[in-house]
Parts: structure tokens; sequence; C-alpha cells
């Protein structure tokens, strides 16, 4: 009779075996990747994989060091740098068991010199799903068929910079940093400490064995306010949580919580979003309409703002234009310049009433006042 392995104790101690090597940002950190360490071994339990991605500003933070403890403990583990698409199609749907694709230096396929990588691209936002599938031409000239290749797989990645929201939003993401020198770590040595994780990562099998009949079909509890794409991308880690038990699902949901605040935090939506944003928050601001020319000279003018550096260009009209126009007003008719009688005649710009009914349905809620109380007023202490 097969002995029952502690769920728990041993996801402490594949968290104790990354602590070794890796310094990551947070507890949370260590939480997500060892719950999504285990989750590779359970993936056909589950309807939706996260993508993992460890992501830096700057080289030597630690990613490809992360990466390679990942390698260590996840099932079939396949190194895709510089691996073509058609490579990849192939290793999924071989029917052999998944591989854990470990993509490092992602920025080459999805950064500002990623050049043409669409069906990489392609494949890497289908494979998420189960039902993720990706279509190609198979055969020689007028013979071809179109044959669709399951892309379904799990996936952790490791780049510099930041990643497109299609990847960003199906990801747990952990933002990297260098280690401060009282941050110590061992030297990874592969001869010595492979077999280590290799052993981890049999154990890892062997429990997600025990408990593969209660993970599957599971729904486990989300933190309060955790809903649509964050619920579906930590619906497979919290189960893993919840059937290792002991302090894990309480753990997870505290990571949970922390990380997906923090990608919240950090993500200020599509260019789109951020533009209507800011135009709410910095711009419009006790306004009913303002000039074009006004309107750029407050966007261009913000510290923390990508608009006075678009591909090297400041925002102008036609792009502002061409923006707000895939927003409608209220009424559905596209955001467009209206004209704006000023002292000086009359110029084009844009009313906030064409702009609220976006505001409401794209943009995250507004900040509060940070004004105080007015002494002796009805909203004083």
């Amino acid at each position: 009779m097969t002995t029952a392995i502690d769920g728990a104790a041993l996801l402490d101690e594949v968290e104790a075996f990354h602590r070794r090597f890796n310094v990551f940002p947070t507890e949370a950190a260590f939480v997500a990747v060892v719950l999504w360490d285990a989750h590779a071994h359970l993936l056909d339990c589950f309807d939706s994989t996260p993508r993992l991605a460890f992501l830096s500003p700057e080289p030597g933070s630690g990613k490809t060091r992360a990466l390679e403890i990942v390698e260590t403990l996840v099932p079939q583990p396949m190194t895709a740098v510089n691996a073509s698409a058609a490579a990849l199609f192939r290793a999924v749907s071989a029917g052999n068991g998944k591989p854990t694709i470990l993509f490092d230096e992602i920025d080459t396929v999805f950064g500002p010199k990623a050049g043409d990588n669409e069906e990489l691209r392609g494949f890497l936002n289908a494979g998420h799903r189960r039902s993720g599938v990706t279509y190609r031409c198979i055969g020689d000239g007028g013979n071809q068929t179109v044959q669709a290749f399951p892309s379904y797989c799990a996936v952790a990645v490791a780049g510099l910079g930041s990643l497109p929201d299609t990847i960003l939003t199906r990801s747990v993401i952990i933002r990297m940093r260098r280690r401060a020198r009282n941050e110590k770590v061992e030297p990874f040595r592969a001869r010595i400490h492979e077999a280590e994780g290799h052993k981890l990562r049999d154990r890892l099998a062997a429990w997600a064995e025990q408990v593969r009949e209660s993970v599957m079909g599971a729904w486990p509890e989300m933190p309060d306010g955790v809903t649509d794409r964050p619920a579906d991308v930590w619906e497979p880690l919290l189960a893993v949580a919840d059937a290792a038990g002991g302090h894990w699902p309480h753990r997870a949901r505290e990571a949970c919580l922390t990380l997906v605040k923090a990608s919240q935090a950090n993500d200020k939506g599509s260019l789109g979003v951020r533009l209507l944003t800011d135009l709410r928050d910095h711009v419009l601001i006790g306004i009913d309409r303002l000039p074009t020319v006004a309107i750029l000279d407050r966007l261009n003018a913000l510290d923390d703002a990508p608009w006075a550096d678009l591909g090297g260009k400041p925002l102008d009209s036609r792009r502002l234009s061409k923006m707000l126009s895939e927003y409608v007003t209220a009424d559905g008719d596209p955001i467009t310049s209206r004209n704006i009688k000023t002292g000086g005649g009359v110029l084009k710009g844009y009313y906030a009433t064409d702009l609220y009914d976006a505001w409401q349905r794209y943009c995250p809620p507004p900040p509060e006042s940070p004004l105080l109380p007015l002494p002796g007023g009805e909203n004083a202490a």
C-alpha cells in the first residue's frame, strides 16, 4: 500500500528549495511560484493554466535562475529559447504528455525588437485554455489542408520590461529585482542540485496522483474582490492549495490578493484606457469642455505618463482623435472633437459629457479626493 504524502509538508519543502536559490520580491511570490510548480503536475484537471511571468526592468535580477529552479520541479520541462513555433506546436500535440515550456528572454518574442514572431505569439496566447488550438496549413502546394494543433500547456516566461496585455492578464506576475547586498542565496550547481529538485518533482507527481480526483472539477472559493480574469488565473493555484491543506489555503488566498492588487496597480490597461483615465483624473477636472490644443498641452506635461514620447513623438491631435474615436458616447456615436467657442473665436475640442459613458465603462474608480475636511464644516470630524 502506497503511503499517503502530506501535501502541505511537501509544498513547504518545495518552497524551502526555492528559497535556497531565489530571492523573490514578496512572500506572496514564493507562495504563487510553489503552487504553480505543483499545478503543472495536475494540468489535465483544469480548464485553464496561468502563465508564470518573471519580469524585471534590468538584467541580473534573478529571472533566469528562477526558471532554472522551476525547471527541476515541473514535468517534462522544455527550454524554449530560440524554439520555433512549429517545434512548440509539435511538442505540445505529440501525445506523449504535455511539456512544461520555459521561455527565457521572452522580450525577444514580444519586445520592440521581436520582429516576425506572430505564430509564436499566437501559440502563447492560445495555449492558456484547454480548448486552445493553433491552426496551421499542412502539405505542399495545392494539397495543403488546415490542421488544428492543441496548444494547451503550462508556460513560464522570463524577460526584460513588460508583456502585452493578452499575456499579462493571463499571468501570475513576479516583478524581480536585483539582490540587495544583504540578500544571500546558495550558488546553484546543476550537477548537485538538479538531482535534489528532481526528487521533489517526483514526489509532486506522486502527490498529484493522490489528489487528482479531489482537484478535478474543484471550485475553490475566491477572495473577496477577485473576479473575472484574475479569478481564472488563480483558480488552479487555489485548488492546489486546498488539496494540500495545512496553512496553504490561507497563504494562497493572501498571496492571491497581494499579487492581484499589485498587477492592477502596475497595469494601466490599454493605452486607450490610460488616455481616458488621464483625461478624467488630470485634464478635465471640474471642466466641461477644453480645446484640443489645451488637452494636448496638459497630457504631454504629465510626468508619469507616456504621452510626451509615443515612439519618439509626443501625442498630437490626429492620434488623439483616432484613439478617442474607438470609444463611443452614451448615444453610441464615436467620440469626436466638437466646436468650442472661446474669446478668440471657435476651436476644436472635447466635451466631458461625451466621455462620461466611456469613463464609467472602462476606467478604474477615480482616486479619492485628497482634500482635508473644512474646519467647522459638515464634513469635519
